[in-house]
């Protein structure tokens, strides 16, 4: 597969940003996450009723246009898409504009889909495989439109993006990003060091590999019956999935290091429905916390689905809205080290006689992406996104662990192995 850039610009928001929003502060919780870029790609038909490209120069180009023109008054609204990074604390505003290009590929849809090539991606998106991690003077947002010979795909992120399909809909469902956070979650420049002695125990450098497993609308349907029990009531399709991945991943490090180790897995949560009174789903940063289910080598059971279940529901449960404003304003950041302080000393006492493993977990379920229509359709298939009735996992590992669990028969009675999109998306343009 080839991929040539065809073109680049810098789209500037249709109107200027006022002198006082020059510069984005990030807040406390943006502070913990890293500054990294998260590629997305939504894959589109050019032509909905058949499924395959249209050739028409003449449609490609005005779709083109409608997509420069809707980006640029979409970020009037989310002004800092259209700035630079300008240190670890701070965008800078300066409305030059969010990378575009766009890029034509050798390949049709059908065939970059069939049996995908998830390392061949990258050639998607506007990045170097060595450039995830944005530098000061780096585009905040990042676009890539190409074209195949059978359709196109699009890289950003949710709120932005429904805004920008809303936009090229001419529909009044705008968005009205709020970018209070630094102002509830204020940043504090002495978080660097504590930050680093709470991921401490979770990095390690190995090579890592990167597999999809679907599960289908009725193995989900049977994980949920096998998940319930009196102390799990109702569980959902993230609970039961991240369940059986985590005690499956738990029994492949087990294999792989010849012993039971003591294993954390992490959850992210959304902070925004959970405070008192709930934060707007349209606030702009990082309103996500992480919590997590400590499985010490002293259970005396191997852990099951539906205990994995209620150890995370458990977790979850005590983000609170008594949580979440314990860590706003001044108090925030003392608050907050207290807390990750705790946390690192209960990793510490568990991984005391041997290492510890991690299993981190993150949802984007229910973001709404399947629903994005630029004025020619919804997405054929979405990378790193769960398909409406299937949940799909993108799993990475060391690609020694990635072999065991890739043959563990509990895992394999309820999911497929890197299955081609190709055949869902056939479904749906028949």
């Amino acid at each position: 597969m080839e991929v040539e850039i065809t073109s680049k610009e810098c789209i500037k928001p249709s109107s200027p940003t006022p002198p006082n929003l020059k510069t984005q502060k990030l807040s406390l919780l943006d502070q913990l996450m890293p500054a990294v870029y998260y590629p997305t790609i939504l894959f589109y038909p050019m032509n909905q009723s058949t499924g395959c490209a249209c050739s028409d120069v003449v449609e490609y180009s005005q779709r083109s246009q409608l997509l420069k023109q809707s980006l640029s008054e979409a970020l009037t609204r989310f002004y800092p898409f259209a700035g630079k990074v300008k240190d670890h604390l701070s965008i800078d505003c300066n409305v030059e504009g969010a990378y575009y290009s766009e890029a034509c590929v050798n390949c049709s849809l059908v065939d970059c889909l069939d049996q995908p090539d998830l390392s061949s991606f990258v050639k998607f998106v506007p990045l170097e495989s060595t450039s995830y991690r944005p530098t000061t003077g780096d585009h905040v947002a990042m676009i890539q439109v190409n074209r195949l010979a059978c359709g196109g795909n699009f890289y950003c992120l949710s709120v932005f993006l429904k805004d920008w399909a809303a936009m090229a809909c001419k529909s009044d469902q705008v968005t009205c990003p709020n970018f209070d956070a630094q102002s509830i979650f204020i940043q504090n420049e002495a978080f660097s060091s504590a930050k680093k002695a709470y991921s401490k125990p979770f990095l390690r450098s190995s090579r890592r590999v990167t597999s999809r497993i679907v599960f289908d609308a009725s193995a989900i349907a049977s994980l949920k019956a096998k998940a319930t029990s009196l102390s799990v009531q109702n569980p959902s399709r993230v609970e039961v999935v991240s369940a059986l991945l985590g005690k499956c991943t738990m029994a492949a490090f087990k294999a792989t290091s010849g012993m039971k180790r003591p294993a954390f897995v992490a959850h992210a949560v959304n902070l925004r429905r959970r405070a008192v009174p709930p934060f707007s789903e349209s606030s702009m940063g990082n309103f996500v916390w992480t919590v997590g289910a400590l499985c010490s080598v002293d259970d005396d059971e191997e852990i099951d689905v539906p205990s994995m279940v209620r150890k995370l529901r458990e977790e979850i449960t005590k983000i609170n809205g008594d949580f979440v404003k314990n860590i706003q304003g001044d108090e925030g950041f003392p608050n907050l080290c207290e807390i990750m302080n705790l946390k690192h000393i209960e990793f510490s006492n568990a991984a005391s006689t041997c290492e510890m493993d991690h299993v981190a977990f993150t949802s984007w379920c229910n973001f709404g992406l399947y629903d994005i229509d630029f004025g020619w359709g919804k997405p054929m298939w979405i990378s790193h996104i769960a398909m409406t009735k299937r949940a799909e996992a993108w799993v990475w590992l060391d690609k020694k662990d990635m072999l065991v669990l890739a043959q563990d028969k509990e895992l394999l009675a309820f999911a497929s192995l890197d299955p081609s999109p190709i055949t869902n998306c056939i479904s749906q343009y028949p």
